[in-house]
């Protein structure tokens, strides 16, 4: 291998341990899988590997005998296979397996395990910032309710005390919303993969952001010229943009105008998050994806937001970038693979 080339690799086995090898490679810069191989068509392995069009087959040996393959790991557990990598592989190709598998399959769990108390601490810290405006929202909706009930106490005509009880009915409807749409927030993420429609996605982030900040002299153009869906963690992507639109909330002190983009671009589902706020300082543009770095006071902010989305992005085989001004504000592209 061509040092700067990346490593091309294939996967022998697509049940859990190859699943979760697939999410660690395709996360990772340099790395290539270039194909994934079970006998069991229904394998979850490959339908991961299919939602991110990488080549899976239910043939080993044809992956085996791939000559720009660099490595092949085998997790898939079965003692014959060692002699069958050794008879068809080709000359220079590297192997992990048997044990070494294994520890490498332990070693991605664990890290996988990190990831998500990580992620889920930051969502957890989002909510913290939501809390405020949720009480403002269900307060208001609870003193009409009481002041509703205290007039049916005294009211004895039928049709005043049916439309006050349909008042009534409503308001806790939009109460009942509220605390479904937190709790959902605030739930885990689960692997499963689904259709995701990006549109509507970004709107419901929209609902929720506007909890976390004064939104009232913020100003939202959406710009909906596609409705492309995309193969991801509709709880993952949910939490992406939450956080890049409170991020613009913040950095333009409640005030300006926030632009929301969703669009095809050839093979690309793509979305646009833009804001009219300070922008980014060029000296600091090269570390606001890593982790723990913040720009906000202290205890305002985890520093784990921004390197959040750009894993989950990633994991889905997407892009981000940022092109910022100061004084110009900021705009964040994000690019999948789109479902067609």
């Amino acid at each position: 291998m061509i040092s700067g080339e990346s490593i091309k690799i294939a996967i022998l086995g697509a049940g859990s341990g190859g699943t979760a090898l697939i999410h660690l490679f395709t996360r990772s810069s340099g790395v290539q899988i270039i194909g994934v191989a079970d006998i069991d068509s229904n394998a979850p392995g490959l339908k991961c590997a299919r939602s991110r069009n990488i080549p899976v087959t239910d043939d080993p040996i044809s992956l085996i005998s791939c000559k720009s393959t660099d490595l092949i790991v085998d997790v898939t557990g079965d003692p014959t296979m060692g002699s069958l990598i050794a008879d068809h592989k080709a000359p220079g190709v590297e192997v992990l397996g048997g044990t070494a598998a294994k520890l490498l399959w332990y070693l991605v769990q664990h890290e996988a395990e990190i990831q998500t108390q990580l992620f889920q601490a930051e969502k957890l810290a989002t909510i913290g910032t939501f809390s405020s405006g949720i009480a403002h929202d269900i307060n208001n909706r609870l003193y009409l309710i009481m002041s509703l009930a205290e007039n049916m106490l005294d009211e004895r005509e039928h049709p005043v005390m049916l439309e006050h009880a349909s008042q009534i009915l409503s308001t806790v409807r939009q109460i009942r919303t509220i605390v479904q749409g937190l709790t959902g927030y605030a739930q885990v993420s689960s692997n499963n993969l689904e259709d995701v429609e990006l549109s509507s996605t970004l709107d419901e982030a929209l609902k929720m952001a506007k909890y976390a900040t004064v939104f009232h002299d913020v100003s939202v153009i959406r710009n909906y010229t596609d409705c492309p869906r995309v193969v991801a963690n509709s709880q993952e992507l949910l939490q992406v943009f939450v956080n890049l639109i409170i991020n613009a909330i913040q950095a333009m002190g409640g005030k300006g105008t926030i632009k929301l983009t969703v669009k095809n671009e050839d093979d690309t589902a793509t979305v646009i998050i833009s804001d009219s706020g300070p922008g980014i300082p060029g000296d600091l543009m090269d570390k606001i994806f890593e982790p723990f770095f913040t720009t906000k006071e202290p205890g305002k902010g985890t520093g784990l937001g921004l390197y959040m989305v750009q894993t989950i992005v990633r994991k889905y085989d997407g892009r981000i970038s940022v092109d910022s001004q100061e004084g110009k504000g900021v705009s964040l592209r994000l690019q999948f693979p789109r479902v067609r």
